[in-house]
């Protein structure tokens, strides 16, 4: 069983629904899978994207599926999601 699980959205970042899509089925797999922690890749630019992730993640049925989210305070581009 994987400790980690890392989705970098930099392939998909034109399209919401590859987004949206990339980041589900990575926290179902996480809760599923128990795996312990999701590294969320969105990069720094504008932080667009960022602000798409978290929305993404404070939704009630994905928020009842992890214990907290970590922000890497050594890059800013990425967000941790701890299981």
């Amino acid at each position: 069983m994987p400790e980690m699980l890392t989705v970098d959205l930099h392939p998909v970042f034109r399209s919401d629904r590859d987004i949206d899509a990339a980041v589900r089925t990575a926290v179902f797999r996480a809760a599923r899978e128990r795996i312990k922690v999701v590294e969320i890749i969105h990069g720094k630019g504008a932080g667009k994207l960022r602000k798409r992730v978290l929305a993404m993640l404070n939704q009630p049925q994905i928020r009842k599926l992890y214990r907290r989210l970590e922000f890497d305070p050594a890059n800013d581009g990425r967000v941790l999601v701890h299981f």
